[in-house]
């Protein structure tokens, strides 16, 4: 029986399959690999759908498309899974696509780093859905109540391809309520010991805390870890100031590269509780015993903004200041004025490392504000070096290009 076609709980009799037919932008966008149908893009349907019915799309020409979830409760109204040629959705190919995800993490894991993300969601052929491994811990992330049919599936699957101890649901606001109404909750247990919300795991050979069941996300931010090496590897004999710290990531691995001190400042106290406990885990790397650790509650925006202290590396990696399109142009602000303050706050010579993780600013519009920012300071500065996604991270498609981070050198006085 086809796992991923099978008729959604409640249905209450066998219908015929759901087939759409798109607008031609949409046709267009599907052919070339985009994931997403919205609402306003479909062209016909055969009759109401069900969330998460497996939905076949045909083309202007009365041919195969595609294949996708439908989420009639969703402004995305198809997630798909494949295009082109005709497959057969069923428990084979679920198997496949997921030993495809985790072959491409080759090189990722291994003995030195066990933290990272498994499958990124329609990046991997996995829409509304991503899986982080923290050690022998999986976490299942769902964005979408399309998965909802396939919950025991999709276990299985992660079961037999990645054999963890323990699978972890974490569920997004939207896809809570209908999971709740089936009996599930966010934070639960599908699979293995529960006893513990938190995991160490490791990364590059330091030790993280990740409280998988509370935590944001899945409970740490896996796709800085490039950034963080390059940050370590730079911070020898250094200041380096963390804001918007979180659990102090940049930090611990400032601290192993020689830095002198790594103040970590963010406004939450549990933030700064989980920095402290990340850095008593690698208390017995000489280096990390060596830098000073301190901590700053405070407000990262006011702080930068009114402090007079300068260091010598400046990390400034807030949360998503964009959520939605509409607030795309307030947040282009946001980041200029964050840039601004926190090359204030940079010695001469010194780095700054200004990263964005809201999807509606692109790429080349959240560098602009940073450079911009940096000229108006009237400081001479190098070329900058802009990165993205980690290699577990892939983006395949514009809206998943959500990561991007502008290292730039300062020149030091004449």
């Amino acid at each position: 029986m086809s796992l991923l076609g099978a008729a959604p709980a409640g249905t209450p009799a066998p219908q015929p399959r759901l087939r759409l037919r798109l607008r031609p932008a949409a046709e267009t966008a599907v052919r070339r690999g985009h994931p997403w149908v919205y609402a306003e893009r479909l062209r016909e349907r055969n009759r109401e759908g069900l969330s998460g019915e497996l939905a076949v799309v045909y083309d202007r020409n009365d041919r195969f498309l595609a294949l996708g979830l439908y989420d009639p409760d969703s402004p995305i109204r198809l997630r798909v899974l494949h295009a082109g040629k005709p497959v057969t959705v069923d428990d084979a190919w679920g198997r496949a696509r997921l030993a495809a995800a985790i072959a491409r993490r080759t090189g990722v894991h291994d003995a030195r780093t066990n933290g990272l993300r498994g499958v990124n969601g329609e990046s991997d052929g996995w829409p509304a859905l991503v899986v982080d491994q923290y050690a022998a811990t999986l976490v299942l992330k769902l964005y979408s109540a399309v998965w909802l049919p396939r919950i025991t599936a999709l276990t299985r699957w992660l079961c037999e391809a990645l054999r963890p101890a323990r699978i972890g649901l974490r569920l997004s606001r939207n896809a809570a309520p209908a999971f709740e109404l089936a009996g599930f909750q966010d934070g639960q247990n599908l699979w293995g010991d529960a006893t513990d919300a938190s995991v160490v795991f490791l990364e590059d050979g330091l030790r993280f805390w990740s409280d998988v069941v509370k935590g944001q996300k899945t409970g740490v931010f896996l796709d800085q870890r490039e950034n963080r090496r390059r940050i370590g590897a730079a911070a020898r004999g250094l200041d380096v100031l963390n804001a918007f710290s979180f659990s102090g990531g940049f930090s611990l691995h400032a601290a192993r590269g020689g830095a002198r001190s790594v103040p970590d400042l963010d406004i939450s106290p549990h933030a700064l509780e989980a920095a402290r406990r990340n850095f008593a885990l690698n208390a017995g790397d000489a280096g990390i015993a060596a830098a000073r650790h301190a901590s700053i509650q405070a407000d990262a925006f006011e702080w930068l903004e009114r402090s007079g202290d300068r260091f010598d590396v400046v990390i400034c990696d807030p949360p998503s200041l964009a959520k939605r399109e509409a607030e795309r142009a307030g947040a282009i602000e946001a980041y200029h004025r964050l840039a601004m303050h926190s090359i204030a706050r940079v010695r001469p010579g010194g780095l700054l490392l200004a990263a964005s993780c809201s999807a509606h600013v692109t790429p080349e519009e959240f560098y602009a504000a940073v450079t911009e920012a940096a000229h108006r300071s009237g400081r001479s500065f190098g070329e900058p070096v802009y990165t993205g996604h980690a290699p577990d991270h892939p983006a395949t498609f514009d809206e998943a290009r959500y990561l991007k981070a502008a290292f730039l050198p300062f020149e030091p006085p004449a």
